[in-house]
């Protein structure tokens, strides 16, 4: 008779370990790529001139309906101007006021959070009170305000945007660069004798780069809606700029008798805005070590 210990314990069985790679989502990166090229090559892929129309084709519509005229694809608004050669204009435009204005607005967020989080006490409380102030707010009325006091360009909606979007990232930054600054290799680094600039700038501020990465991909797509809504109210950019909110505004009274001319600007914002938000979604799932764990 055998005993209890002359019998062999169970082998646990191997679990083959899976590779579990989460790839960025397939359907809105095609089309963030998609409008990427648009921007890009508009001038070759444009059929028209995206401000220059004709009256005799104008509200011409799309292809399949009646009254389709060749070389439009898209249809016309009201002064004969190509649709699709405005879509692809557009999209260099609201990509290009999306760029300019986050690297302006990450740049100062970063160095006053930065300067707050790493210097504490007066600094800290007199900046985060500014940060606190641009963050009350209401971000279309103050838009309004400023562009209606200094007139409609391309450099208004920049220092628009850059007004009302710095303190996100201040807070942001001065959040990490709290944490970040107490930990062992900052405080040997002055033991080392390295002064504050080289620490903020050397060790603290890559450690906060993943963070800003993140940010800025959310901050893309609300740029371009914010710059749609001010182009749409008359306050962004002037006519006849072929921005994407100037020609959901120049549709709006012909929603019944010329859809075409509302609908597609309307629905590239809405795939671009969600794509962009998707993939920022993958970004901080993927760059975030705490998120990446679970």
């Amino acid at each position: 008779m055998t005993t209890p210990s002359a019998v062999a314990a169970p082998i646990p069985a191997v679990v083959p370990r899976r590779r579990d790679r989460r790839w960025p989502p397939a359907i809105p990166l095609v089309i963030v790529a998609a409008l990427v090229l648009c921007a890009v090559f508009a001038p070759l892929l444009a059929p028209r001139s995206p401000v220059e129309g004709s009256l005799g084709d104008r509200l011409v519509p799309p292809i399949g309906m009646e009254g389709w005229k060749p070389g439009h694809l898209l249809g016309t608004d009201r002064l004969g101007r190509d649709t699709l050669s405005r879509l692809l204009y557009g999209a260099r435009i609201s990509l290009s006021v999306s760029v300019v204005a986050i690297t302006l607005t990450g740049a100062a967020g970063s160095f006053i959070g930065l300067l707050a989080g790493f210097l504490g006490g007066w600094v800290d409380t007199v900046l985060m009170r500014l940060v606190d102030i641009s963050l009350s707010l209401p971000t279309i009325l103050l838009a309004l305000v400023l562009v209606a006091a200094v007139g409609p360009s391309f450099g208004t909606v920049i220092g628009v945007l850059v007004v009302l979007l710095w303190a996100r990232y201040a807070r942001l930054v001065r959040g990490e660069t709290l944490s970040i600054k107490e930990r062992d290799f900052i405080a040997r680094a002055r033991v080392a004798g390295a002064s504050r600039s080289r620490i903020m700038v050397k060790y603290i501020f890559p450690n906060v780069v993943n963070s800003l990465i993140v940010l800025a991909t959310l901050q893309v797509g609300y740029v371009i809606l914010l710059e749609s809504a001010l182009s749409f109210l008359g306050a962004g950019l002037p006519r006849p700029t072929p921005a994407w909110g100037l020609m959901i505004a120049d549709g709006r009274e012909l929603i019944v008798t010329a859809w075409w001319v509302s609908m597609f600007p309307g629905l590239a914002i809405m795939l671009t805005v969600l794509s962009l938000n998707l993939l920022g979604d993958w970004l901080r799932d993927h760059l975030d070590p705490k998120l990446r764990n679970v």
